[in-house]
């Protein structure tokens, strides 16, 4: 170091960070400030980054590509330290050997935030070890139209679940600081609304007024923007024809204005672009970089030309020289703020012995067994050792390693340095049932799923990235189900593991429809018709709908993509070494027509079925079953005359009336009977899991604020209304389980 670097005050770390901040953005030319709001893709040339475009940060980055960085970063003018962002989303998506856990909306059906803030914890020790900073995750997103393509990546379809899991995910990526070495910076997307697709169409147009977004999308935005979530990524969607990347209402009034958001604001991949060539809202890159910067935004995913954009702008007079500085000092305050000034956090000694370890493994094997959701059980599980002595393992996932991570992992193909996986790593639903069970299996795929066409339109879109190729579903191969038919009639029960692949999921990647494709439902229907008893695995990366076969199937158990230790857990669960806990976190249509089909609908529709379909869910929010039976009695409420102020008290028994211990997950719901405006039935307000022994009652206390019980009113504020309202409490969102107790609100 230099006796002139020295007295630099932005390099003395005794200072104040706004002191530091304050100097270093007075030394910056135009272009390093427009530099600084940049994050662009390491995959590209990076030298040009660092050196021409002098970016603020990279993202998709290999191990080799990182200190490839770091040391171009030394050779600039300034040497500000790069923010290494990446989509860690249930894991280290895209680092050889990393932990891969369930995805979201798998660890979501464990309604266990204590354990999504141990995975997020132990995942950012993983990230933070291989020189990575940000994760772009969790996902706030709500699902609600099961055809989209990123289902997967939600905590399902209710917003108080979604606020209680995200926490603890932000709790565990941030640590006790960004200070802490192990820490990472988390990212809360996609703000807001991405996910109300039209017919399921990513990043189609929200169709999503005002008060609709305060009622159920930003509620919990606004928990994890309080509780200290330091970023926060934008939808690629617009809202009432207004681009996210430039809505003033939502990003000004509501983020930055009445929750005081402090945070760092990143578009998502090309937003900026994507405004000039997919939505034709501005006529240039220079337009829309103006617009970007005038609305708040502070990091750009992905648009290179913003650069010159930027730059152009300003010559065009539509920004002003200092128009960069308050994004440039949001920027800066989080290289500081993660010490990377002093240490830019490359990878560590011993990274080898951080990155998939053993302790970390565990943990992945615990959070997948809450994950598993058991939805039909004809008393065939758990298999019996004493009546069993063959077991057939059918279908085309039943040993597919890769798939079984699901999207945003090794092979879901964002990442252009590495196809998976380690093999040895992954315990499919065969390797699983071989290592576990103490009978013969044997194992037949049964059918193919889909194969893949390029899309005529070009393999890359606009912006340089790849086009999804077209899926074409495999037709039923009568040799391969006659294989598996003659697997499952030599058996005393046979497992057959569909679903989907990750050719279907993610973004760009919505399904028009909801079943299973290729030759699985034809497999089905032989291998159920055979008589042998059949528990259909179904890893899927969202509810999906299954064949009419199935009501004659023993046993059905969702598993979502359990990620490394999926087959061991699904193992341990089908030979009774655990019990099913799992509950979930989203509803299963019986039809895609059916869409959509969450629980928390407005009331006033005419019936409550169309005149060929139900409406009602074939599974619904917070179903599963154990390998026991519970009984709820006895709810009663401490006072049932409360003011606003006041809490809900109330007690309930809930009785374990079978063989088995279990794990019972009491869910607490209220219906507000008379609103002023339209409002949902009921809404689920808290939840408390309590451990049975077998014959084991517990008087279960709830305790709940009165100011919970809230509705957005017709001029968009959230309040509580006076009158009557029920307390609803049982095992699942289903009107019939529920116990309720009345209460008033004066």
């Amino acid at each position: 170091m230099t006796s002139e670097t020295l007295t630099l005050a932005y390099l003395d770390a005794a200072l104040p960070i706004p002191d530091r901040v304050a100097d270093l953005l007075g030394r910056m030319t135009l272009e390093e400030k427009i530099g600084q709001m940049l994050q662009l893709d390491a995959r590209d040339d990076l030298e040009d980054h660092v050196l021409r475009r002098m970016v603020g940060s990279i993202l998709h980055t290999s191990p080799e590509r990182i200190v490839q960085a770091n040391q171009l970063t030394a050779r600039t003018r300034l040497r500000i330290p790069l923010l290494v962002g990446e989509d860690c989303i249930h894991g280290h998506s895209f680092w050889p050997g990393a932990t891969i856990y369930p995805t979201q909306l798998g660890m979501a059906a464990s309604w266990n935030a204590p354990l999504v803030e141990r995975v997020a914890r132990a995942t950012a020790v993983e990230v933070a070890a291989t020189g990575i900073h940000w994760t772009f995750s969790p996902v706030l997103c709500i699902a609600r139209d099961l055809r989209w393509g990123r289902v997967n990546e939600t905590f399902g379809e209710d917003p108080f679940l979604i606020g209680e899991l995200a926490s603890a995910m932000v709790r565990g990526y941030q640590g006790d600081g960004l200070q802490d070495p192990t820490a990472i910076l988390a990212t809360a997307k996609h703000f807001a609304g991405y996910s109300e697709t039209q017919g399921g169409r990513d990043a189609s147009e929200a169709d999503i007024s005002r008060r609709k977004l305060r009622s159920w999308f930003l509620p919990p935005f606004e928990r994890v923007a309080r509780e200290g979530c330091r970023s926060f990524m934008l939808g690629y969607q617009t809202m009432d024809g207004v681009p996210i990347t430039t809505n003033d209402w939502l990003l000004s009034d509501v983020l930055r204005g009445e929750w005081n958001y402090t945070g760092t604001l990143i578009t998502d991949w090309d937003n900026v672009g994507r405004m000039v060539w997919e939505q034709h809202v501005q006529p240039d890159i220079a337009h829309a970089a103006a617009a970007a910067v005038t609305a708040g935004n502070d990091m750009i995913m992905n648009t290179p030309t913003f650069f010159e954009g930027a730059l152009d702008a300003v010559a065009q007079g539509l920004l002003a020289d200092d128009a960069f500085d308050v994004a440039v000092a949001r920027i800066l305050t989080l290289k500081f703020e993660l010490g990377l000034f002093e240490d830019p956090r490359v990878p560590v000694d011993g990274v080898e012995q951080i990155v998939g370890s053993d302790e970390h493994a565990d943990l992945n094997l615990e959070i997948t067994r809450r994950s598993l959701v058991l939805l039909e059980n004809d008393g065939l599980l758990p298999l019996a050792p004493t009546k069993t002595r063959r077991v057939a393992v059918l279908g085309p996932l039943a040993d597919d390693a890769q798939t079984q991570l699901g999207d945003w992992a090794g092979g879901s193909g964002q990442a252009g340095w590495l196809d998976g996986q380690p093999r040895e790593m992954i315990s499919t639903v065969l390797d699983g049932l071989r290592e576990v069970a103490p009978w013969e299996v044997v194992y037949s795929p049964g059918a193919d799923i889909l194969t893949l066409t390029p899309d005529p339109a070009g393999a890359t879109w606009p912006d340089g990235q790849p086009r999804p190729p077209i899926v074409t579903p495999c037709e039923p191969d009568e040799a391969q189900i006659a294989e598996a038919v003659a697997a499952a009639e030599s058996a005393d029960a046979a497992v057959v593991v569909v679903g989907d692949r990750i050719e279907l999921v993610g973004e760009g990647k919505s399904t028009a429809t909801l079943e299973l494709l290729g030759g699985q439902n034809a497999l089905l229907d032989a291998v159920i018709a055979t008589g042998t008893p059949v528990v259909v695995v179904l890893m899927a990366s969202k509810p999906q709908v299954l064949p009419a076969s199935v009501h004659e199937a023993a046993a059905v158990l969702w598993v979502a993509n359990p990620g490394m230790q999926g087959g061991r857990a699904i193992a341990e669960l089908l030979t009774g070494q655990i019990e099913p806990t799992g509950r979930l976190p989203i509803s299963f249509a019986r039809h895609a027509g059916q869409q959509p089909t969450y629980y928390n609908q407005i009331r006033g529709q005419h019936g409550d079925r169309y005149a060929d379909l139900t409406q009602s869910p074939a599974w619904a929010f917070g179903e599963g079953l154990s390998y026991t039976t519970v009984e709820y009695s006895d709810l009663a409420l401490d006072e049932t005359a409360l003011a606003a102020s006041d809490r809900i008290v109330a007690h309930v028994s809930v009785t374990n009336t079978g063989q088995r211990e279990t794990i019972e997950t009491v869910q607490v719901y209220v219906r507000d009977r008379v609103t002023s405006v339209s409002w949902t039935d009921k809404e689920l307000k808290g939840y408390q899991q309590v451990t049975l022994t077998p014959g084991e009652s517990a008087r279960v206390r709830i305790e709940l604020p009165v100011a919970d019980c809230t509705i957005v009113d017709a001029a968009g504020d959230r309040i509580v209304e006076p009158g009557e309202f029920e307390l609803l409490i049982g095992p699942s969102s289903r009107e019939e389980v529920l116990l309720s107790a009345g209460f008033t609100v004066a």
